[in-house]
């Protein structure tokens, strides 16, 4: 198979779906037909609550949802065995009728809820109970990510050299230069990002003429860090700045750093797409080396294991959080509602079928070069990019290679910055009665204490850091199947909300099913695993505790789903009454 073939082909099926698709969701549920102002403006602070205009949002939700997620979940479902048609028509079917629709209808549940989260959509709809249930499971898969992210971006930093996969603590300049590089390159980013935000909100300039400046400023940015790279820090010590960043970032006005940031970030997003187009085109990659459905000495289930390894590309439970947690807040008009979450996850599906081309490519010159073979997701990525580029453009690779791996490293930067935000906003609500009008403002006592917006993120980041520096890996395992856990929730919670106002939800049945199903199916598999390696004795404490939260994941399913099936039977009585 023909790499360009399949992008040409799969890129005019994800057009279709945004087009007719897309239409049919706004025209049942109304999006867009109504005049008033979303909660961005009726809710105006300051702080979290901030209209953003349309290319803005679309930079910070695009930016914060694709992350690594794209990049790193076809990789790991090829690297398994499994083909790059399965992974394509995954993405492809996922993203048009499952990830499209979780997205958009998370964000437009939370604008006509007040821009509130998840959670609290709950919460209005089945119970204050199952609201909770789900806030304590969204908090700790947060967490996760915040040590997972916050891990892997110090990594990409990280001066020291590693001995048996472990960090020395020894800065190590020539072995670390890129990485030194890229760290350089991500302080001027935020940088030139608060000064674009105050450009942009404080002295009103131009938005055009302020993306013209703002992108001349990456480039320029680029060059300084490539030749000026003064900082060589350890693993641990990148570990601790970052979460002081992350802590300082997720209590600042969106307005400051987060809009800005995440809309320059796309910027490198549309130039990593534009590189790996440039390259596919160019150098029309064959898809030979990887097998089609699973290759002959795969021993892994496609099912559930596809479905809950490429979850960013296809369906992500996280963007649920993003799109009820911040962009919710952020939103104009609803009618930019379609084209920034629906059109962002079809984005994000381009992306991720790039990547299976890009993998194609490198697994070839992995078989024609093993001396210089690529591994790892961040260098089978660029490196297969860069590649194909330098193959028709000779000595565009280290450049082209060092730029890949810096937008990769935004990415999960941007991801991490609003998921420490996400997790805040989570803690607080959950000693928050909304049904009684609590708000952290108005609350007294322990509550005021505890939901209190700095407190919260304090809690949030000291969690996260101490996890990422103590063997989040160990755990890790469990996040693939947690977060389709949260897609399978959110469709849940979309769906019972449009049974109670009586709007047509038919469009989530059908995915909700077969998100829990595939959850419930790879949970116990990985918990049945964890148990053989307990009994087979020596175990330390990862499997003990994937086990143990395995077996609440399911239980926790269980529950919400009896609760939320329920919900739509009673509703769907009601309106038959």
């Amino acid at each position: 198979m023909n790499g360009l073939l399949l992008l040409i082909i799969c890129v005019a099926l994800l057009v279709v779906g945004y087009i007719f698709y897309g239409g049919y969701l706004c025209k049942k549920w109304g999006v867009g037909e109504s005049d008033e102002p979303t909660p961005a403006h009726t809710m105006e602070d300051g702080v979290d609550y901030v209209p953003a205009k349309a290319p803005v949002l679309m930079g910070h939700h695009f930016s914060s949802i694709a992350g690594a997620g794209p990049i790193t979940g076809p990789i790991s479902a090829l690297g398994l065995g499994f083909g790059w048609l399965a992974c394509a028509l995954w993405i492809v079917i996922g993203g048009i009728f499952f990830g499209g629709v979780h997205d958009f209808g998370a964000l437009v549940a939370s604008v006509r809820h007040g821009g509130k989260s998840i959670g609290e959509i709950i919460s209005a709809n089945m119970s204050r109970r199952a609201k909770r249930l789900f806030i304590i499971f969204a908090y700790l898969t947060l967490i996760l990510v915040v040590a997972a992210f916050a891990s892997i971006v110090a990594s990409t930093f990280a001066g020291d050299v590693k001995v048996d996969g472990k960090y020395t603590g020894i800065i190590d300049k020539a072995a670390t230069t890129a990485n030194a590089q890229v760290a350089m390159v991500s302080l001027l980013f935020i940088l030139i990002a608060i000064v674009f935000g105050f450009c942009v909100y404080r002295k009103n300039a131009p938005m055009l003429l302020s993306s013209v400046i703002g992108v001349l400023a990456i480039v320029a940015i680029i060059a300084v860090g490539l030749n000026w790279h003064p900082l060589y820090l350890t693993n641990n010590q990148w570990m601790i700045v970052v979460g002081i960043y992350i802590a300082i970032a997720s209590v600042t006005p969106v307005w400051i750093l987060l809009q800005p940031r995440d809309y320059l970030s796309s910027f490198l997003l549309y130039a990593m797409l534009g590189l790996a187009l440039i390259g596919i085109v160019l150098s029309h990659p064959s898809l030979n080396a990887l097998p089609v459905i699973q290759s002959a000495e795969c021993t892994t289930p496609v099912f559930p294991v596809l479905f809950t390894t490429i979850a960013c590309g296809a369906i992500s439970g996280f963007h649920s959080l993003v799109s009820s947690g911040t962009t919710s807040k952020q939103l104009d008009k609803e009618s930019d509602a379609k084209p920034i979450a629906y059109g962002g996850m079809l984005l994000e599906c381009v992306l991720a079928i790039m990547t299976v081309v890009a993998v194609g490519y490198a697994y070839a010159y992995n078989q024609a070069n093993p001396d210089t073979a690529l591994q790892g997701a961040t260098a089978i990525f660029g490196g297969g990019i860069a590649h194909m580029v330098d193959d028709a453009i000779p000595g565009t690779y280290n450049v082209l290679f060092t730029l890949l791996v810096l937008t990769y490293s935004a990415f999960c930067l941007t991801s991490l910055d609003t998921a420490t935000r996400l997790a805040r906003f989570m803690f607080q609500e959950f000693w928050i009665d909304s049904t009684k009008g609590e708000t952290p403002e108005n609350v007294t006592g322990f509550k005021k204490f505890i939901s209190n917006p700095y407190v919260a993120t304090i809690i949030t980041v000291i969690l996260g850091i101490v996890l990422g520096m103590n063997g989040y890996a160990k755990i890790w395992a469990l996040f693939g199947s947690a977060n389709q856990l949260l897609a399978a929730i959110g469709l849940l919670a979309v769906a019972t909300w449009l049974a109670n106002i009586g709007k047509n939800n038919n469009m989530f049945l059908i995915p909700m099913a077969f998100m829990l199903v595939v959850t419930i199916a790879s949970l116990l598999i990985n918990t049945k695993t964890q148990i053989a390696a307990i009994t087979a004795g020596g175990a330390d404490w990862g499997p003990w505790a994937q086990a143990i939260i395995g077996i609440l994941l399911i239980v926790l399913a269980v529950i919400l789903a009896i609760e939320g099936v329920q919900t739509i039977v009673s509703a769907k009585k009601k309106a038959n009454a």
